[in-house]
Formats: structure tokens, C-alpha cells, sequence
């Protein structure tokens, strides 16, 4: 019956949604930092909005937080050390979802905790066929998704 809905061929293209996810996953990190990465007074008003949340060091911790958010996106988007740019994802949105989410409503907390989620999928599933990690890994003889 599976083969009839066409749920059992889907199936084959999980290696495709892995792809398409890292990439939009990615766009969204890099587009969400680069203004922080790029300009000065961004950066500063970065780190304004830390203190407001009561973060420890915001000078150190908002280029930490912009550069691992930036870096990450574009890992995700080339499946380059995805399992690593997944546990990087999850601890920076965790933190976010606690330090300045955790007073709103669900909805507020929604992207960030998608992010966490997004984060832990990358990290346990690696990034797919489609993904310099595979080719890393063919390269060396190493079995698939070890990136």
C-alpha cells in the first residue's frame, strides 16, 4: 500500500530533504549574522541587546554568538563538519530560547527552538549524500556520514 501512496519512493530522496534543509537552515544563519559580522555599529547594537538580557560578557559573547551562527550557516550549506555546526546550532539557541525567549509565549519561542531541533537533526543525521562531508569521507576510505 506504501508503494501506492508513494510514501516508499519518497523515501529514497531523504538524502535530498537533508540537502534542501541545510541550505535554507544555512541561508537563514548566514543572512540573520552577516550585518553583525560586517558592520561595527551592528555588532555594538548586538551587544547592547545582550546586556539588556542580563548575558555575562556581551563583548565577548556577541561575536562569539554572530560568528558561530555565521560560520555555521555556511557549513550547513556546503555539508561541510555538519554534525559540529549542529551541536554549535543547538547550544547557541538554546541559550537564546532560555536568556531571551523563555518569558514569551510558544509562538515567540518558535524560531529559536526550531533552530534547536534543526541543530540536534544535523548533529545526529549528518549532512546527507549531497554534502562535501561525503565526499571528505569517501576520499578516506571513512563509512558515510561521519562528517
Amino acid at each position: 500500500m506504501g508503494k501506492w501512496l508513494l510514501l516508499t519512493p519518497l523515501g529514497r530522496l531523504g538524502d535530498l530533504g537533508l540537502l534542501l534543509l541545510r541550505w535554507v537552515t544555512g541561508a537563514f544563519l548566514v543572512f540573520q549574522s552577516h550585518d553583525n559580522v560586517l558592520s561595527a555599529e551592528r555588532m555594538d547594537e548586538f551587544v547592547r541587546f545582550l546586556e539588556q538580557f542580563g548575558f555575562p560578557s556581551p563583548a565577548l559573547m556577541a561575536p562569539l554568538c554572530v560568528w558561530a551562527q555565521f560560520l555555521c550557516g555556511f557549513a550547513f550549506i556546503l555539508g561541510l563538519l555538519t554534525r559540529w555546526a549542529g551541536i554549535v546550532t543547538t547550544f547557541v539557541f538554546i541559550v537564546a530560547v532560555r536568556m531571551v525567549h523563555w518569558p514569551q509565549d510558544f509562538p515567540g519561542w518558535w524560531p529559536a527552538l526550531i533552530l534547536v531541533f534543526l541543530g540536534i537533526l544535523f548533529a545526529t543525521q549528518g549532512a546527507g549524500r549531497y554534502a562535501l562531508d561525503e565526499l571528505i569521507a569517501r576520499r578516506s576510505g571513512n563509512d558515510r556520514h561521519q562528517g
